[in-house]
């Protein structure tokens, strides 16, 4: 065999290795939907893909925001418990507002809620921003801090407890809660037309405006972007602010499915929402990664917890393979990422 023949298969079995490597998370994908479907006739229908979309959602919103930071260098662990601060807060906001010197009880209309509860987000996420952009506290450090924070405020406006019944009254004027986690569009839930929405957002941002550019050019080597004249500290005081406003939204999606509203939501999601950013392909050091990808690293995860509960697997084994897949696209990431980095 000639050196020509035998370095065009080297080549060939590289692109095919590269493919299969760039392209995991749809190849995981598509072999948990073959596998379930093997194992389960309920598993491979419309309504049953329908029901999993809306679940998936929850965690999809989250994922969006956390892939904005960790492109930026960052990490977020504060999304799930702003998730429960943002549900509690809108639960209290349903059950009525009480205005202390005029005794009377005050109910905002659910679009006031909604602009309400996503304003909470914002600030919360702005707190992030400016300790770690301003103050340079590490991310880690500042967003655990926070985590415990938001989730403490869910607990003393709860004192514990769930807002129950929050679909409101009509004589009130604050009904239509339940419409963003129950009602559906040509028969497309709701809540999956949102994270459809804020995905196609996200990736025009990153992709056509200049605060795409600023963000990998800062994640991908924050000095240089610094140097180059891109505005590094606005930069990821705004990551930082839109994640904490879309895990407002995911908060709204959750308690709407629920019609309630508990401090102790979301607990872990911030780990889901981190783990669906690297099934799709970022890099956690910053400056790589897609919506595409971490879109399709939510739905494998939603797809496999959801396909383990169908043929019965233990709540116990969920968490283990969960975990095994994190574990295995963290380490394809270091594969496909370090070895760039040491021919660099």
């Amino acid at each position: 065999m000639s050196d020509t023949s035998m370095s065009r298969k080297s080549a060939n079995s590289l692109n095919i290795g590269r493919l299969l490597l760039e392209g995991r998370a749809f190849f995981a994908l598509i072999a948990i939907i073959a596998v379930f479907s093997f194992l389960s006739p309920n598993y491979f229908t419309v309504s049953n893909f329908l029901i999993m979309a809306s679940h998936v959602a929850i965690y999809g919103i989250l994922a969006i925001g956390m892939l904005l930071v960790i492109l930026n260098g960052g990490i977020d662990l504060s999304v799930g418990s702003v998730l429960a601060l943002s549900g509690v807060m809108a639960g209290a906001m349903m059950q009525g507002v009480e205005v202390g010197p005029l005794g009377m009880i005050f109910y905002l209309p659910v679009w006031g809620v909604v602009v309400v509860t996503c304003a909470i987000g914002a600030l919360v996420g702005a707190v992030n921003g400016v300790l770690i952009g301003w103050f340079k506290v590490p991310a880690f450090v500042a967003t655990l801090g926070v985590m415990y924070v938001a989730r403490g405020v869910a607990l003393l406006q709860t004192n514990g407890l769930t807002y129950n019944n929050l679909s409101g009254k009509p004589e009130l004027g604050n009904t239509g809660f339940d419409w963003l986690g129950f009602n559906r569009l040509a028969g497309i839930p709701i809540a999956v037309i949102v994270l459809f929405v804020l995905a196609v957002l996200t990736w025009l941002m990153l992709s056509r405006s200049s605060f795409g550019r600023w963000l990998y050019a800062s994640g991908g080597n924050e000095r240089a972007a610094d140097l180059s004249g891109v505005p590094v500290k606005r930069v990821k005081i705004t990551v930082y602010v839109i994640s904490g406003v879309l895990s407002a939204v995911a908060g709204l999606v959750l308690s709407s499915q629920l019609t309630s509203a508990g401090p102790t939501a979301g607990t872990t999601y911030e780990l889901t929402a981190i783990a669906a950013v690297v099934i799709g392909g970022a890099a956690l050091t910053g400056g790589r990664g897609t919506v595409l990808g971490t879109m399709l690293g939510a739905f494998v995860i939603g797809f496999l917890s959801d396909g383990l509960v169908i043929i019965g697997v233990s709540s116990y084994w969920q968490t283990v393979f969960t975990g095994a897949v994190i574990v295995l696209a963290v380490l394809m990431n270091s594969i496909q990422y370090g070895k760039g980095a040491r021919r660099s």
